[in-house]
Parts: C-alpha cells; sequence; structure tokens
C-alpha cells in the first residue's frame, strides 16, 4: 500500500465533526454561525483565496522528495513570484518573466504584464504546474468550477497547519475542471495551505511550512546570469 501523502497525514486530527455536503440542498455552518450551502462553502474560499492578494506575505511549502517551492506577493507594488524547482514566474508591473534552469544555466523569458489589476491567465503557471507547485489562482479556479458542479461532494473540516487555522475541503466529482477531485486548506487569512490532486495530469501535494508577513525582495529579481529573451513590445 502506497505512503499516505503528506496532506493525508496533515489532517489526521480531523474528527468525525466533519459535514459532507453533497449537493445544494444540504447545508452546514460557518464560522460566524450562518448556515451555508455547498456552493457557499466554496466561492467563500475562493474568495478568501482572492482576497489573499491584498496581503504581503511569503510561503514555503513542501513539496514530494524534499523539494521546496516558495510562494511571495506585495500589493504596493503589485507583484508576485512563484519559486518552484527548476525555475520560477514573476509577475510585476512591467513584465511576466518565466524562468527556466537546465544544468548550469537559466533562461528568463519575459511577456507583457496582466492588464491592470487583472491576474494572469491560469495557463501562466503551467510550469509551475509541472514542477509540482499550484498557485492560488488555479485554486480559485477549481473551487469555482466545484461551486457551479451541482454534482460535487464536497467535505469540510478544520485544522492546523504550521500553527495556522484552515478550513479544508475535499471535494470529489467535479466535472469541466483541471481536477476532477483534489484536497484544499485555506488559512483564515486566506493564503493557500495546503493541496493535494492531480492537476491537468500533474500531481500535486503541497503543505505551507512557513509563512512570514514580509517578502524578501530578491524574490522578485531575475537570477544573476541568467539569459533574457524580452517578447515584449518594442523590446529590443
Amino acid at each position: 500500500m502506497p505512503a499516505p501523502s503528506r496532506l493525508t497525514r496533515a489532517l489526521t486530527a480531523w474528527t468525525a465533526a466533519g459535514v459532507l455536503i453533497t449537493g445544494a440542498g444540504c447545508q452546514t455552518l460557518d464560522d460566524a454561525g450562518r448556515v451555508i450551502g455547498r456552493a457557499d462553502l466554496v466561492n467563500d474560499l475562493a474568495a478568501r483565496l482572492d482576497r489573499a492578494g491584498e496581503l504581503t506575505y511569503s510561503a514555503d511549502y513542501r513539496l514530494p522528495g524534499a523539494d521546496n517551492a516558495t510562494i511571495a506577493q506585495t500589493p504596493k507594488p503589485p507583484r508576485s513570484a512563484y519559486i518552484f524547482p527548476g525555475g520560477r514566474l514573476i509577475v510585476t508591473a512591467d513584465a511576466t518573466t518565466e524562468c527556466r534552469t537546465a544544468g548550469a544555466e537559466s533562461i528568463c523569458t519575459m511577456t507583457p504584464p496582466p492588464s491592470p489589476g487583472a491576474k494572469p491567465a491560469a495557463s501562466a503557471f503551467a510550469t509551475a504546474g509541472e514542477r509540482g507547485l499550484v498557485t492560488p489562482t488555479v485554486v480559485i479556479g477549481l473551487l469555482t468550477a466545484a461551486a457551479l458542479d451541482a454534482d460535487a461532494i464536497v467535505e469540510q473540516k478544520d485544522t492546523t497547519i504550521a500553527g495556522r487555522h484552515a478550513t479544508c475541503v475535499q471535494v470529489r466529482q467535479v466535472k469541466n475542471a483541471a481536477a476532477s477531485s483534489f484536497d484544499a486548506c485555506i488559512t483564515t487569512e486566506g493564503v493557500l495551505g495546503s493541496f493535494t490532486g492531480v492537476v491537468d495530469g500533474q500531481q500535486v501535494d503541497i503543505a505551507i511550512s512557513r509563512y512570514r508577513d514580509s517578502v524578501d525582495a530578491t524574490a522578485f529579481k531575475i537570477p544573476s546570469g541568467a539569459r533574457i529573451v524580452d517578447h515584449r513590445p518594442g523590446a529590443r
């Protein structure tokens, strides 16, 4: 029998108090005591993740095989960085920069940034997903798909990850989504706490190991010595 995933181990503290929400007519209670349905629950978590875009933070994640990844962002100026084994994605007001490292060489490709106030398209995070890091933008899309699917099965429980309270959902049988089944935990602040699932054919199993209310500015810098390929309009 295969060893349990990191998320499975992290959620052993879940108790039988969890509620299975199998349809829009079934209900549970949120932290404020409101009666909410399945769609409201996953929509609330998606909105919580989205609001976290207003935070300044760095989050380190454990990946399988002793690998690590980091998500860092600041709202003023708006910028974000996703650092994963073999590369990174940097999004600023000037460019969307994807860096890949092969051996001793790093190649960074610059393309136009997202429109002001918009997030990068989910396709921009394809390389991160291939390397084992799922991003909040992708998880928001998965939660939204679950909210729209009346046949999706959602089980909600609470836990603590890296010392932070989190609301977790086990989602199954979602149609027309990049992942038909997944487990996700979102912290009270709105930060992605953990995720397990197969997204676009790639196995993802991550759990937050450290959270900080600050960001090292080097996270948004192109690696020293990298070869730059600039595809922005007007670039030489």
